[in-house]
């Protein structure tokens, strides 16, 4: 393993550090339960002071992608038991936005799940000043360019943000933000077709009133329809990225 370590030319060391590692786990070429070398060692392999290796080390442990032991070392973890959150940016990053279809399914499962709830609870506990934030942003979606995707995503994942706020839970808008990078990876995928935008747009007014008029079944209702319009439209363009992918690779 240590061979596929050269030496690092980079302004943020710990960053490409931490990449280059997560990189080689991610792929397979550092195993599960593999002792890394020691951090003398990478740091001379990888061209780096030590310092760098031991922050680069230490964040790779708070992503939950390795195990420091005292006096032995640095171990690799099974990320599907003991990642973090933040993994699944690395994961994303690994695949370079293109997710696997078991990825894919897991995230999707866990979106629905997460904002139906969200939903449900935002027209129960909203209050008036809640209001005023999404009938904001709603109001920003109606004078928006339908091909400026940036802006878009930026509307539409700050509609779904206000939604988590809105139930009062202090946790839920905390999972928002730390999905953040994963959620407009894949809805940017999604809004890239201006011809969906309005469509999207009509569901978030439709969702924004049943908030207002405290309709909980209404307001998980739209939910599901907004979480299911992007859905198909989705699959269809990873596959045909991972398709493309392994046929460039073949070539």
């Amino acid at each position: 393993m240590i061979e596929l370590l050269t030496p690092l030319q980079s302004n943020s060391l710990v960053n490409v550090f931490v990449s280059r590692i997560e990189e080689l786990i991610l792929s397979g070429q550092i195993s599960v339960g593999q002792k890394l070398p020691s951090e003398r060692d990478l740091a001379f392999k990888l061209g780096v002071s030590r310092p760098v290796v031991h922050e680069g080390i230490i964040e790779l442990q708070a992503k939950g992608l390795l195990t420091l032991i005292p006096r032995k070392g640095a171990y690799v973890n099974d990320f599907r038991r003991e990642g973090s959150l933040a993994i699944l940016e690395s994961l994303l990053a690994y695949h370079k936005g293109m997710l696997e279809p078991g990825l894919l399914d897991s995230l999707l499962e866990m979106r629905h799940l997460f904002e139906c709830e969200t939903a449900r609870v935002c027209a129960l506990n909203r209050t008036d000043d809640h209001m005023i934030q999404l009938r904001n942003i709603i109001r920003q979606e109606s004078f928006c360019d339908p091909t400026d995707t940036e802006k878009i995503v930026e509307l539409d994942f700050s509609l779904h943000l206000h939604v988590a706020i809105g139930t009062g839970n202090l946790v839920y808008p905390l999972i928002m933000n730390s999905f953040k990078p994963v959620y407009t990876n894949l809805t940017g995928k999604f809004l890239s077709n201006a011809a969906v935008v309005p469509e999207v747009f009509s569901f978030h007014a439709e969702l924004v009133e049943a908030v207002n008029i405290r309709d909980s079944a209404e307001a998980v209702m739209i939910m599901e329809k907004i979480l299911n319009h992007g859905v198909t439209f989705l699959r269809g363009v990873i596959e045909g990225m991972l398709t493309a992918d392994k046929n460039r690779k073949a070539v």
